[in-house]
C-alpha cells in the first residue's frame, strides 16, 4: 500500500511538472472580410493567422529586440491612437535618432493589398517588415541579427514552438507571426461604414452628404473602392523635395516613367494620420486641398487625371473643400483605434 502511494504521487509530480511544456492549444482564427470589402489578396491559406501566432506576432510588433539599439520597434512609428501611422511626424524617426525621408504609412487593411511602401519595394506581405528593420536610419539591424536575438530567449523559443507546427525561430516564422498580426488588422467599422451597409449609426448629415458626393464626382478615381485607395503609383503633381529628390516607384522599377510616382495611399483614418503625402509636407486635409485646386505642378509623368481642360488639378470651390472635409470625418474607425487586440498594453 506505502508503495502504491508513492508510485501514485510519482506520477502526479511528473505530471504537473510537465504541464508547462504540453503544447497549448492553438486556436484559428476567423478573418472577416467586410461586405463591401473587396476579397483578400493575402494567402490565408499558406499562413493561416491562430491565437497564438497573432499574440507572438503582436508581441514582436511592439519589441525593441527588432531594432539595433534595442529601443525601436514596430509600434515606435505605428502607433494605434494615430491608425499606426507616426502621426506628427514629417519624416520616420529610427535608432540613434535618425530621420528617414518617407512618412510613415497606415498598415490598416494590409491584406488587402499586394504592394507595400510608398515605392512598392516589396509585393508580399510577409517581407514587408525586413525593409524596415534592415533600413539604417530605421530599425538598423539585420534578419540575421533579429533571429539571433530571439534565438537566445527562452521565452520567445518556447512562443515560436507554439505557434507553427514546424516550430523553432527562424526567419520564416518570424515573418509569418508578423503577417498574422498585421492581416487581423482590419479597419471597417466607420460611420462611413454604417451608412454604406444601412447600419444603426450611419445616418449622414446633410454637409456629410454632400460631401461623399463631391468626393466620388472628384476623388474616387484614384480612391477608389472601400479601401480608399486603387493601390496604384501615380504622380500627383507634387513639386519635388530639392533636398530628397525622392523619385518614388522609379527607385524600385528602374523607369524614367515611374518617376514621382507614389502609391496612392488610403483614406482610411485619414482624420488622425497628419501630416500628409509620401514627404509629410502638409499639416492639414485643408493644405492637401487647396494643394490639389491650386498646387499641382506639371510634369511627363503627371497622372492623366489630374490634367483637365481647365488646367491641373482638382477644381473645388470652398463648399467643396467643406464637404469634403466632413466626409474624411466619416473614415475615421473608432472601433479599429480603440480595439485592445492591437494595442501594446
Amino acid at each position: 500500500m506505502k508503495y502504491l502511494f508513492w508510485v501514485l504521487l510519482l506520477v502526479c509530480l511528473v505530471s504537473c511538472n510537465n504541464e508547462e511544456y504540453l503544447p497549448l492549444e492553438n486556436t484559428l482564427l476567423t478573418v472577416e472580410v467586410p461586405e463591401n470589402f473587396p476579397d483578400l489578396v493575402y494567402d490565408i491559406e499558406a499562413n493561416p493567422p491562430t491565437q497564438l501566432g497573432f499574440e507572438l506576432g503582436k508581441k514582436l510588433f511592439y519589441d525593441g529586440k527588432l531594432s539595433s539599439n534595442g529601443f525601436i520597434s514596430c509600434g515606435f512609428c505605428h502607433e494605434q491612437n494615430f491608425a499606426f501611422t507616426h502621426h506628427g511626424h514629417q519624416f520616420s524617426h529610427g535608432v540613434d535618432d535618425l530621420e528617414g525621408t518617407r512618412n510613415t504609412p497606415t498598415i490598416a487593411n494590409m491584406a488587402f493589398f499586394n504592394e507595400f511602401a510608398w515605392d512598392g519595394a516589396t509585393s508580399h506581405l510577409d517581407l514587408f517588415p525586413i525593409i524596415p528593420i534592415t533600413n539604417e536610419v530605421e530599425m538598423g539591424e539585420t534578419m540575421t541579427g533579429v533571429i539571433n536575438k530571439l534565438i537566445a530567449d527562452s521565452e520567445y523559443q518556447q512562443q515560436f514552438e507554439n505557434a507553427f507546427e514546424e516550430g523553432g525561430v527562424n526567419a520564416e516564422n518570424f515573418l509569418k507571426a508578423l503577417s498574422q498580426f498585421m492581416v487581423m488588422m482590419i479597419s471597417s467599422n466607420s460611420k462611413y461604414d454604417k451608412f454604406v451597409r444601412n447600419e444603426e449609426g450611419g445616418e449622414l448629415t446633410e454637409v456629410e452628404a454632400y460631401g461623399l458626393t463631391v468626393f466620388q464626382q472628384k476623388c474616387a478615381t484614384c480612391h477608389a473602392t472601400d479601401l480608399f485607395t486603387d493601390g496604384s503609383f501615380r504622380n500627383n503633381g507634387l513639386p519635388p523635395n530639392p533636398q530628397l529628390n525622392d523619385v518614388g516607384r522609379a527607385e524600385v522599377s528602374g523607369s524614367v516613367n515611374d518617376n514621382y510616382k507614389f502609391k496612392v495611399p488610403s483614406l482610411r483614418n485619414v482624420a488622425l494620420t497628419a501630416p500628409y503625402m509620401h514627404d509629410g509636407r502638409f499639416g492639414s486635409l485643408e493644405s492637401v486641398l487647396n494643394f490639389y485646386t491650386n498646387g499641382v505642378v506639371d510634369s511627363e509623368t503627371l497622372d492623366d487625371s489630374l490634367r483637365t481642360d481647365d488646367g491641373l488639378g482638382i477644381a473645388l470651390s470652398d463648399v467643396e473643400k467643406e464637404g469634403l472635409l466632413a466626409f474624411f470625418e466619416l473614415l475615421t474607425d473608432e472601433t479599429f483605434i480603440n480595439d485592445e487586440r492591437f494595442s501594446e498594453y
